[in-house]
């Protein structure tokens, strides 16, 4: 992180952990603190850098299959702010931390997510952790050119602890592959007409920010082109 920090001059480092991992593979206790030791050693490692640094729990809105707050109480909001607790409790005074509530949701009832992104800034906040920028995913993979249709009105509905959204930030994706899932090595698109230019415009309109944490294509000409552009316009 350092080279790329000093040498390159990136100022954000996203660092996905499995929620699993953290808390040693148990639902709803204290986190293991060898396994949450090491990844606070990565983050200490980021924040030593001067990035910020986005704490990214990376379980698709899951625990083990089960959907948080929507699978017949096997995985609860309780077990979610749980871990968020602890989180927050950990870093809230580290003001270049950013908290990523989860990545990339798919196949849910995204009302009732939104109720459980509510839970968590409420929890986030409540342990004195203010001042951090919360990122909120919503379904389809936090895919960017899908959030306004599937995502948007209820994630909309998800305030501050003091009414105000300024410091949430929606966290979208965008692959340039033919399946728009990073899984091959061509692109044949800028993620911008039908993607990230659909988003924009919302976010202009509404107000909105959002915050691209996933993008990029394969080692091609393909890619060098389309990725070169989607990062031009975003300039």
């Amino acid at each position: 992180m350092r080279h790329f920090r000093n040498d390159l001059g990136l100022n954000v480092f996203r660092l996905p952990v499995a929620w699993q991992y953290l808390a040693g593979g148990q639902l709803g206790v204290d986190f293991n603190a060898d396994n949450f030791a090491k990844y606070d050693a990565l983050v200490q490692a980021c924040l030593g850098t001067g990035a910020k640094c986005i704490i990214d729990l990376h379980n698709y809105a899951r625990w083990n299959g089960n959907i948080v707050g929507q699978s017949g109480g096997a995985v609860i909001n309780e077990h979610l702010t749980n871990a968020w607790w602890q989180l927050a409790t950990k870093y809230k005074n580290e003001q270049n931390i950013i908290f990523g509530i989860m990545n990339e949701p798919h196949d849910l009832d995204v009302p009732t997510w939104a109720t459980t992104l509510q839970w968590v800034v409420n929890t986030i906040r409540s342990v004195g952790a203010t001042s951090q920028m919360i990122l909120l995913a919503g379904t389809d993979y936090s895919a960017a050119g899908s959030f306004k249709s599937q995502s948007a009105n209820a994630l909309s509905g998800v305030k501050d602890t003091d009414g105000t959204t300024s410091k949430l930030v929606f966290d979208v994706h965008q692959y340039l592959d033919p399946g728009r899932a990073g899984k091959t090595t061509d692109c044949n698109w800028d993620g911008l007409d039908g993607g990230l230019k659909v988003l924009a415009d919302w976010l202009r309109a509404n107000g909105r920010k959002a915050f691209l944490t996933e993008t990029g294509g394969g080692n091609t000409g393909s890619c060098s082109q389309h990725v070169c552009a989607e990062l031009d316009w975003m300039k």
